[in-house]
């Protein structure tokens, strides 16, 4: 299915199944399309070029295929990132990228003296906040890995991203959970 098919303003109740999972094709790339917007806030450019490579993945992949992953790859420093649980300066770089998509800046809590590096749930619930005072919200999901993933949203979408994580499999919820 082409990705000009899709309008980005449908209802896409119809693609979910009782938020158990997209079983077919057709219905998986619609959902797919919809979480691309979600990431890409007024950047459709943004998503067709990631929906293009989630389906170019998909094709590769086939029956195989793990929707989540390949949408993780698709996004990774465009709309999402996904770093080592412990990689403090990974993280915020990823997350600035992401930030800067809209002119804004984490203020990150660093403290100088320290000689460790930062704690990585710190971190992301100090962006999680200053998001959220801006009206956006940091997603985080579980990989079953020891790394961190995720990507930003405008708050009003959170009920929408709630409903398309639900119909990816993806265990997804506001902040460092």
């Amino acid at each position: 299915m082409a990705a000009h098919e899709y309008d980005p303003d449908d209802n896409f109740d119809h693609a979910f199944h009782a938020q158990a999972g997209v079983e077919d094709e057709d219905a998986l790339e619609a959902v797919a399309w919809q979480f691309l917007l979600l990431v890409n806030p007024d950047d459709e450019d943004a998503a067709l070029e990631q929906f293009a490579a989630f389906q170019r993945a998909l094709d590769e992949a086939g029956e195989r295929a793990d929707p989540a992953l390949l949408l993780r790859d698709a996004t990774d420093w465009k709309a999402g990132f996904h770093v080592g649980e412990d990689d403090a300066q990974g993280l915020m770089e990823a997350l600035d990228e992401l930030a800067a998509r809209w002119r804004l800046r984490i203020d990150w809590p660093l403290d100088e003296d320290a000689g460790e590096a930062p704690d990585t749930s710190a971190l992301l619930h100090a962006a999680f906040v200053q998001l959220r005072e801006r009206h956006f919200c940091l997603w985080t999901v579980e990989t079953g890995e020891p790394t961190l993933a995720g990507w930003i949203t405008r708050e009003r979408d959170m009920e929408a991203m709630q409903l398309v994580a639900g119909a990816l499999g993806l265990p997804a919820r506001p902040g460092a959970g």
